[in-house]
């Protein structure tokens, strides 16, 4: 019996159905790894949940904004500038950024690599399990790290929002946000001019710099293999450099900012084209 012949005794045709199997293949989908008799159509079963979802969020935001209006300010004025200048929630997240990396790393460069890494996912991702459910046991890796850049993100909106305010000072919810807040003291300065105040020369603090930047990336790309081999085995030479090179980028933020308030760093490596 041809293939075509099986096709249609299992799956005969029906004209009352607005859909029809068109052809079997042998072998199981790489993602789904499921018969047709397992899976169920987009519309009604997703889409219907979906479309209450989004409803029941529109009623909440317009139940919000019943009660709560949005500040509008006076017209702009050339003669006055507000202090601070925040932008949209939405964007102080790079606005605050913009308080540990060079202007065009935060409002360009970051943004970009977030969106680069993002349409990079389906490319790089390799586990079919967790397709179509929720899998918390059987895709740890993308959850976490999904999870991390997420909170990430929201950590800076959050402190631009509740935690900025004059001259982009830190103030508490209890501080008089009227009042300019006294100049901490501290003085910030770059790795290269702290390894000059240890006594090195120049040229050698500037090349310890370099080196303690390759060295951080080096660690991204060594210690992987090292601890999950066989998951480092699994993607491949590309998608390895590739993976961990967006994850040393994303651990990149939360290390600046420690340097930043643990050690007064301003910037740990500085070039002639840009500062980090």
């Amino acid at each position: 019996m041809s293939e075509r012949n099986t096709t249609e005794n299992i799956y005969p045709r029906n004209p009352k159905k607005s859909y029809a199997l068109m052809e079997l293949v042998k072998g199981q989908g790489f993602q789904t790894k499921k018969q047709p008799e397992d899976t169920v159509f987009v519309w009604p079963h997703l889409l219907y949940i979906e479309l209450i979802a989004a409803l029941v969020f529109l009623a909440g935001l317009l139940w919000v904004c019943t009660f709560k209006h949005a500040p509008l300010e006076d017209m702009a004025s050339a003669d006055t500038t507000p202090n601070p200048m925040k932008a949209p929630w939405y964007f102080l997240g790079l606005q605050e950024l913009l308080v540990f990396f060079d202007p065009w790393l935060a409002g360009m460069v970051l943004p970009s690599l977030i969106v680069v890494g993002m349409i990079a996912i389906p490319y790089l991702d390799i586990n079919p399990k967790g397709v179509g459910y929720w899998a918390w046991k059987e895709r740890p890796f993308a959850i976490w790290t999904f999870q991390f850049g997420w909170v990430q993100w929201w950590v800076f909106i959050i402190i631009g929002v509740f935690f900025r305010g004059l001259d982009w000072a830190w103030y508490w919810p209890w501080d008089d946000w009227h009042q300019h807040k006294p100049s901490s003291g501290a003085t910030l300065n770059d790795m290269n001019v702290i390894l000059e105040g240890w006594g090195m020369s120049v040229s050698a603090a500037n090349m310890s710099t370099y080196i303690m930047t390759i060295g951080y990336f080096a660690v991204f790309m060594v210690l992987p293999a090292i601890l999950w081999r066989k998951f480092s085995r699994n993607l491949g030479f590309a998608r390895y450099v590739t993976v961990w090179g967006l994850m040393a980028l994303l651990w990149i933020s939360p290390v600046k900012v420690f340097l930043r308030l643990g050690f007064n760093i301003k910037y740990f490596l500085v070039t002639p084209w840009f500062k980090v």
